[in-house]
C-alpha cells in the first residue's frame, strides 16, 4: 500500500488533492453523452462517503479494479450542484487488513454492548414461555448473535455500517414497545420477536470483513428466505427441549419474515396478511426510508451556496428538501 497519507471523508474540503485508500461502492462503469466509458463509484471511510468518477477508464479493468472492495486512489475535489465530488486521477485495487478496517468501514456512533443489552431487556418481556423459550435460543447461539451485533443493515441505503443491523432492530423494538399500547389488539409477542427475527438473515446475506458485499449465500438464498430456514430449525429445537411453541404461532413468525418488505417488487415473497406482519412490514419502511430521508438531508453541514435539494434518491424515489425551516442557519436565506 502507498505510504501516503489518507484524507479523512468528513475533512475534505473543495479543490483539495486526495490520496489515499477508500472503500468502493457500487462501483461501476457509466457512459458519458458521448458514449465514452468512464468509472463510477462512491468512495467510503468510516467518517462517510463521497460520489466520485474517472472519465477515462477502461470498462475492461473493472474486475480488476473492484476486486477487493478497496482502492488506493489519487484525485481532486470539487464542488457539483452544491455538494462534493471527487475527480480521479487513478484508481488500483488494494488488499487491506483488519486493522485497516476500522478506518475505512462506518460503524455505528452508539455502544454494542449497551444495545445489545436493551434488545435482550426488551426480548425478557415476552409474556408467552414458548416465545421466550425461542428468543432465548438465538440469544444463546454466540456466533449468531457476534454476527448479529457486527452486520450492517445493508449494502448501502440505510443503515449500512458495522452495528447497524443491531441498531436498526434496536429502534424497531424500541418503536413497538412504544407504540403497542395504542394498538392492544395486537399480539405484542408476535410483534417483538417477529421484528427481532425479521433481518437476522443478514448475518448470512452479507460479508462485512472486505467492505459490504453479499456473500454466496445472500445472492443465490438471500437474508428473507434464509430467514425463515433458520426460524424453522431453532422452533425444532426449542420444541425437543420441551417448550410449548404453537406451530401456528412459528408459521405467523414465518410468515412475519417472508412478508416483512411489503411487496413482491420489493423483494417480499408473500404479501403481509396477518395484522402483526402488516405491522412489522409499515414499521419497517418507517425506520428505513426516515433513517435515509434524514441523512439525505445531513442539516449540520448545510452552509452557503449548498443545493436546497439533494439529487434524486432512488430508495425514496424523490429528491430531499435539506432545510428544516424551523431552526435554518443564518448563512442560508430562505427562498
Amino acid at each position: 500500500m502507498p505510504d501516503r497519507p489518507h484524507v479523512k471523508i468528513k475533512d475534505i474540503q473543495p479543490g483539495a488533492a486526495i490520496a489515499g485508500v477508500y472503500g468502493l461502492q457500487n462501483p461501476q462503469v457509466g457512459n458519458t453523452r458521448m458514449g465514452k466509458p468512464f468509472f463510477k463509484t462512491i468512495l467510503r471511510d468510516a467518517t462517510g462517503e463521497v460520489p466520485a468518477r474517472l472519465w477515462t477508464f477502461d470498462e475492461a479493468r473493472l474486475p480488476e479494479v473492484s476486486r477487493t472492495g478497496f482502492a488506493w486512489v489519487t484525485g481532486r475535489s470539487e464542488t457539483y450542484q452544491g455538494s462534493i465530488q471527487i475527480i480521479l486521477e487513478s484508481v488500483e485495487a488494494v488488499e487491506v487488513d483488519a486493522a485497516d478496517l476500522v478506518n475505512l468501514l462506518p460503524s455505528t456512533p452508539r455502544s454494542i454492548d449497551g444495545m445489545f443489552a436493551r434488545v435482550k431487556e426488551l426480548l425478557g418481556t415476552l409474556e408467552h414461555p414458548g416465545m421466550r423459550a425461542l428468543a432465548d435460543a438465538y440469544l444463546g447461539d454466540a456466533a449468531l448473535m457476534e454476527g448479529f451485533c457486527r452486520a450492517p443493515a445493508a449494502v448501502s441505503v440505510h443503515h449500512a455500517f458495522i452495528g447497524g443491523l443491531l441498531q436498526h432492530t434496536l429502534q424497531l423494538l424500541e418503536l413497538a414497545d412504544r407504540m403497542l399500547p395504542l394498538y392492544p389488539e395486537l399480539n405484542r409477542d408476535l410483534v417483538l420477536v417477529g421484528l427481532f427475527l425479521h433481518d437476522l438473515g443478514k448475518v448470512w446475506e452479507l460479508d462485512w470483513e472486505r467492505g459490504f458485499t453479499y456473500t454466496v449465500d445472500g445472492n443465490l438464498v438471500g437474508h428473507i428466505v434464509r430467514g425463515a430456514v433458520v426460524l424453522e430449525t431453532k422452533a425444532a429445537v426449542v420444541r425437543r427441549g420441551g417448550a410449548d411453541l404453537p406451530r401456528e404461532a412459528v408459521r405467523v413468525l414465518m410468515h412475519i419474515v417472508l412478508s416483512h418488505h411489503g411487496l413482491p417488487e420489493h423483494g417480499a415473497a408473500k404479501l403481509p396478511s396477518t395484522p402483526e406482519a402488516i405491522f412489522v412490514a409499515q414499521l419497517d419502511n418507517l425506520d428505513a426510508k426516515t433513517f435515509v430521508a434524514i441523512g439525505q438531508a445531513d442539516r449540520l453541514s448545510i452552509r452557503a451556496g449548498m443545493a436546497e435539494f439533494t439529487d434524486r434518491v432512488w430508495s425514496l424515489d424523490t429528491r430531499i428538501y435539506r432545510p428544516d425551516p424551523l431552526n435554518m442557519p443564518a448563512t442560508v436565506p430562505a427562498s
